[in-house]
């Protein structure tokens, strides 16, 4: 599942690629094809996130240009709310003359998920599921969708597709307001509050994994940062989080902050500081099946100067492998239907 530097990722994307602009929104699926119809020719002038959740906020056409921005409410604007879920993804594809960030991602650029990819140029023209559009004084055929997409999004100069998102719908600024109400404050969020954080975890005996993982104590955070997070600061993932020390709590927040938000910055999940990354060559790891080791898709897999997806973790998904500082193999368990992996000696 995406967390949450991944949806801060798109709502900048969306940002950049249609500020202010009038949308066609359709539903090639048809499953959404009612929200589709009230949100089509609006234009968008809002797009955040907030934890795992995505809001897209539009106001009518005739409504005056203004900037995107989060601080946008009141009866004439209306949210499409979309939470990717486990299977959810985000498909674009830009025009010859779209804006830059377009290419700066990949044009067109295939998911913006727990991975994005950049597929080779076609062969052959790709045929337009519409009419060939005008985009300034040049025109670009628009691409015919790919698999069920739930919504499509048309602007000037791209297109955006969503499939198998687990949430989708139009909501209003009061039920946004609800929504929100519900979240536990997002690290990557200017506006987030860490002493909510910290009260939340420090009242509760449910142990701090859990409570890493329960978007109404803290928002974005998903299975990859809550084990790293927790090897970091050396706590044991096991213990209820009333029993984890302020002040620790604290530096777990920190440390969230500071590592889902070079997330945003890099499009890939990395935790392991330099130093350590070379400390994975050890004798049992080399040894063990090429076929056994389970691989994390990154965003950032095959970017030039990227942290390879196997250097990028220190507990994560390495069951079994020594611990890259102690050597101690990583333990693996399930924990409220989740794996939770840890070192059981660095981590006491």
């Amino acid at each position: 599942m995406p967390e949450g530097n991944v949806v801060h990722r798109l709502a900048r994307t969306f940002a950049s690629l249609y500020a202010g602009q009038v949308l066609r929104v359709s539903s090639p699926q048809g499953r959404f094809a009612d929200g589709a119809a009230v949100l089509s020719g609006r234009r968008l002038v809002a797009s955040e996130a907030r934890g795992k959740q995505l809001f897209l906020g539009f106001v009518p056409a005739d409504s005056a240009d203004a900037p995107m921005t989060g601080a946008v409410a009141g009866p004439d604007v209306l949210w499409l709310r979309v939470h990717l879920g486990l299977y959810g993804a985000w498909t674009f594809a830009g025009a010859p003359d779209a804006p830059e960030v377009v290419h700066a991602i990949g044009a067109p650029r295939r998911r913006i998920g727990e991975r994005e990819t950049t597929p080779a140029a076609p062969s052959s023209p790709v045929e337009p599921s519409s009419p060939v559009e005008p985009v300034g004084t040049r025109a670009w055929s628009v691409p015919e969708p790919r698999g069920q997409v739930r919504v499509r999004l048309l602007g000037d100069h791209a297109v955006a597709d969503l499939t198998g998102p687990t949430a989708c719908e139009v909501i209003t600024s009061e039920e946004k307001t609800a929504v929100e109400a519900r979240l536990g404050p997002d690290p990557i969020r200017d506006d987030a509050d860490v002493d909510a954080f910290i009260a939340a975890v420090g009242r509760s005996r449910v142990t701090i994994a859990q409570q890493l993982m329960d978007q109404s104590v803290i928002s974005g955070a998903g299975n990859i940062y809550r084990a790293e997070v927790l090897f970091r600061a050396g706590v044991d993932p096991l213990i209820p989080g009333r029993d984890v020390p302020a002040e620790t709590v604290r530096a777990i927040w920190d440390d969230l902050v500071f590592l889902m938000r070079d997330g945003v910055a890099r499009g890939a999940i990395v935790t392991t500081r330099p130093e350590d990354r070379s400390r994975q060559a050890r004798p049992a790891e080399a040894a063990r099946p090429v076929e056994s080791r389970r691989r994390t898709r990154q965003n950032g897999d095959g970017t030039p100067g990227a942290v390879p997806s196997e250097d990028a973790f220190y507990v994560y998904h390495r069951a079994g492998l020594p611990c890259r500082l102690c050597g101690t193999p990583v333990l693996v368990k399930e924990l409220a239907g989740r794996n939770l992996f840890w070192c059981p000696t660095c981590q006491t």
